[in-house]
């Protein structure tokens, strides 16, 4: 737009000289009227017409930035687990369990049995154990989960450490049993310990604490798994802990209120570990997600985004329906719903997660990995709504192209089994000082989406799956973008191709063309075609 305005600018001039040698003042002041009209028109149709450099995003638009080489740390899917995601030693079955790679699994005290919800007892952390391990996760083993009440009916101290101690004494006598990760002392005790009975939660931590290590030695401990971050709390907690030589090997908390305070509770707790003197701990959030999220992908991504960002070490979803669904991501023990394809996504993530700028701590936010090789980049993202963008950053060795893969996968609901990801788009963006924008238009905040990106010398990648909802006439199609016969230096663009609506016999589609150069562009035509016959009408 401003190369065009310059370039009418001086012939406006020119035709002014002409106006003003004819001393004319009407005639001039005719002709101004008339070139602001003129003016306003050329405006118009340029922004139709003419590829400026600056469209179709706007600054406005919610961006999320991704910084592919700047490295987080290395792959290890964080935010994969559950707690009770695993029901027994075949629900759900291992092919919704493996291709996840979760990391760990909070399971039910051996020969526990808590009954959540009504349910019988199920998820015992030594049913469960192999069947974790084949998908290479560790479990944590809450302890007082062997009773059946929730919240927990206090009985007696006695009672209490001859459960602790029954419970350490199975592990070890499972001596096939490899993958146990920690100790969970007690869950939610900011309001599930019985003071009255029991006395001071912090002085029954030390107690617990003392005799789990007079059984074992090793196995790290965690908590003390409070229902939300309350700084306060912790503090207390922390303090009286570390003077009875008894904290945590790892701290744990749960985020249960939603997404939008994970960030500075993480940052609030790293601010307290240092100012009393504790040397960093792994921080855990067994529980994630409230009861309207699970099983929806789009509201799932900004937990598994803030979790890595974060550095937490692990994560587990929330346990709020049934056992052996994964979380409600698996429907019938072998189908999965939206989440779940989410989920596969952030499970193929290989080499280093890399870091990501959300435009705000609610709504769009995104998690990205890029691979060994260092010539693909993997991008999960999700919360947002209308018109987004992609802001990759890092790619200067991808060469002068990009190829982004665009995915989309819609929620079917928590109970709904999912068809899988659609393909939206395979578009070549012109790198531009190692950057590239990838606009993603009508986002639906329910769904889920992935952007694979690879550089000219990469071979395409696969997408996840291919698309078996989508009727035969959705075209698939090449574009070649056709500039001016004669070349302009600083010119060249990009193509968007997206599917908008589709039904029985027909689909409507949407193509955005990007002038990604520094040089408006006349004259230009572009040309693609279907693969399988299709017209347009």
């Amino acid at each position: 737009m401003i190369l065009l305005m310059e370039c009418t600018k001086v012939q406006w001039n020119a035709e002014r000289r002409l106006a003003m040698n004819a001393n004319t003042k009407r005639q001039e002041t005719s002709f101004s009227r008339f070139f602001w009209i003129t003016l306003s028109l050329i405006v118009l149709l340029a922004t139709s017409l003419f590829l400026s450099p600056y469209s179709p995003v706007r600054a406005a638009t919610p961006t999320l930035v991704v910084n592919a080489n700047q490295v987080l740390h290395p792959v290890t899917h964080v935010a994969s687990g559950g707690l009770y995601g695993l029901g027994s030693d075949s629900t759900p079955d291992d092919s919704m369990v493996i291709p996840l790679h979760p990391k760990v699994f909070t399971q039910m005290a051996p020969g526990g049995h808590q009954q959540p919800n009504g349910q019988a007892p199920g998820g015992d952390a030594l049913v469960v154990a192999a069947k974790a391990a084949r998908a290479g996760a560790k479990v944590t083993i809450r302890m007082p989960d062997y009773y059946p009440n929730f919240p927990y009916q206090w009985v007696s101290w006695s009672n209490w450490l001859s459960v602790v101690d029954g419970q350490i004494a199975a592990v070890k006598a499972a001596t096939s049993v490899k993958n146990i990760e920690a100790w969970e002392l007690w869950n939610e005790p900011d309001w599930t310990w019985n003071t009255t009975s029991a006395g001071s939660f912090n002085a029954g931590w030390v107690r617990t604490y003392q005799e789990v290590r007079s059984k074992d030695a090793t196995t790290p401990i965690v908590g003390p798994s409070i229902s939300y971050y309350n700084a306060s709390y912790m503090s207390s907690f922390l303090s009286y802990a570390k003077a009875n030589n008894a904290l945590p090997d790892i701290i744990c908390w749960h985020e249960l209120g939603g997404q939008g305070s994970i960030a500075n509770d993480i940052s609030s707790y790293r601010s307290l570990e240092a100012s009393l003197g504790i040397s960093p701990r792994p921080i855990a959030i067994d529980e994630y997600a409230t009861t309207s999220e699970v099983g929806i992908p789009g509201s799932l991504v900004g937990y598994i985004a803030k979790f890595e960002r974060g550095g937490v070490d692990y994560a587990n979803l929330a346990f709020w329906n049934k056992y052996g669904t994964f979380n409600d991501m698996v429907i019938n023990n072998n189908q999965p719903n939206g989440a779940w394809w989410l989920y596969k996504w952030y499970g193929d993530m290989t080499g280093n997660m890399v870091i990501t700028t959300p435009p705000a701590q609610t709504g769009l936010d995104g998690a990205a990995s890029i691979n060994s090789a260092g010539n693909m980049v993997s991008v999960i993202l999700g919360g947002g709504s209308g018109n987004n963008a992609v802001t990759i950053n890092g790619l200067s060795a991808f060469g002068p192209i990009a190829t982004v893969t665009l995915e989309y996968v819609a929620s079917s609901g928590r109970t709904s089994p999912s068809a899988g990801p659609t393909v939206l788009s395979t578009t070549n963006y012109s790198i531009s000082n190692g950057s590239i924008m990838v606009p993603i238009n009508n986002m639906n905040s329910t769904g889920a989406y992935h952007l694979l990106i690879t550089g000219s010398d990469t071979p395409s990648p696969t997408p996840t799956v291919s698309p078996t909802r989508t009727p035969t006439a959705t075209p698939t199609p090449t574009v070649n973008p056709t500039p001016t016969p004669t070349p302009i230096s600083g010119a060249s663009c990009s193509v968007h191709y997206a599917i908008t609506n589709q039904w029985t016999g027909g689909f409507g589609a949407s193509l955005t063309i990007t002038n990604t150069g520094s040089t408006a562009i006349n004259g230009w035509t572009l040309q693609f075609s279907f693969p399988n016959g299709q017209t347009i009408t």
